[in-house]
């Protein structure tokens, strides 16, 4: 298993963990109806900076706030993973060396880009070269930025909600974007006490190219694995993907029952940050790990294509 040393997220709510955590638990939503945003963009409500970011400074501050003051960033034994969805402009590398150059880090970066399960798939990626002793820090990253292109595009698939999402209510009309830069650094060294990444799984159920599993079949695989060997009863809280939307909403809700989980205490975030894209599993990662405090904690994210991610952390 690998350990989590420190993390950051910000995010329209607040610039730091901490004070995303206290934004939650009080209750206070980023979501919030855009006009006139981008040119020629129907309104749409979703949660964004006020001040429109750039994408590569955003991870350094991200990486930064994370750090702090830890000089394993510049370490050869330390690699950086950028999970996005779209990059910065849909260029994915070209930020991820940048961001890399910044720190003065000597290794090429693995950029993750898997649809919505790219950041539980990159903290999967971290422990799967950590645990081969390739290296013995890995800085993930999670970060997309909303554009005309993006927004656009979901409401072409007529999948926004024109007011605050409202995962698995039966009166749910889709999902919200948002904007957020989260980074969680993992390290193959024991440490005492602090969350742990102890189980990670992918499954593709190839269903569709945009439309989920009736079954579940690739959540509940994902939810299998990462339980191996445990009971629904060990599990202190299930951080789903909850994007409100009709299918997804279902799937997931079949996939929870097919695995016994349907008496584990849920957390849903989309309605505090929107969907963050390939941020939101290092967003909902960090906020399930900081209001659990301790316990076991199972994230679970599926995507467009079919594919379906979940890890498994524990703090004792």
């Amino acid at each position: 298993m690998v350990y989590c040393i420190g993390h950051s997220i910000i995010s329209p709510l607040g610039e730091g963990s901490q004070a995303n955590v206290e934004a939650v638990q009080a209750g206070r939503s980023g979501l919030r109806l855009y006009h006139n945003r981008f040119a020629d963009v129907e309104p749409f409500c979703a949660s964004l900076f006020d001040t429109p970011q750039e994408f590569v400074p955003l991870c350094i501050c991200s990486v930064t706030c994370a750090l702090n003051d830890s000089q394993i960033a510049a370490l050869p034994e330390t690699i950086f993973i950028l999970s996005t969805t779209k990059g910065d402009n849909l260029d994915l590398l070209t930020p991820a060396q940048a961001i890399v150059q910044h720190f003065g880090n000597p290794n090429p970066p693995v950029v993750v880009s898997n649809a919505c399960t790219s950041g539980v798939c990159a903290q999967i990626t971290a422990k799967r070269l950590l645990e081969a002793g390739l290296y013995k820090h890995a800085i993930v990253i999670g970060c997309d930025i909303q554009t005309r292109f993006i927004v656009s595009g979901f409401q072409a698939f007529k999948a926004l909600s024109p007011e605050p999402c409202r995962p698995f209510s039966p009166d749910r009309q889709g999902l919200n974007l948002g904007e957020a830069a989260a980074t969680i650094i993992y390290t193959a060294e024991p440490q005492p006490g602090g969350w742990k990444l102890v189980a990670g799984s992918i499954h593709n159920d190839a269903n569709h190219l945009s439309a989920p599993s009736r079954t579940g079949e690739g959540a509940y695989r994902c939810l299998t694995d990462v339980m191996a060997g445990m009971q629904p009863a060990d599990i202190d809280l299930l951080g789903v993907h909850g994007t409100a939307t009709p299918y997804n909403d279902a799937m997931e809700r079949t996939a929870i029952e097919r695995a016994g989980l349907q008496d584990v205490p849920v957390s849903a975030l989309k309605p505090f940050f929107g969907h963050t894209m390939g941020a939101a599993g290092v967003v909902e990662t960090i906020i399930g790990m900081e209001i659990l405090k301790h316990g076991t904690f199972v994230k679970m994210l599926s995507g467009f294509g079919g594919v379906n991610a979940a890890i498994r952390l524990t703090c004792e």
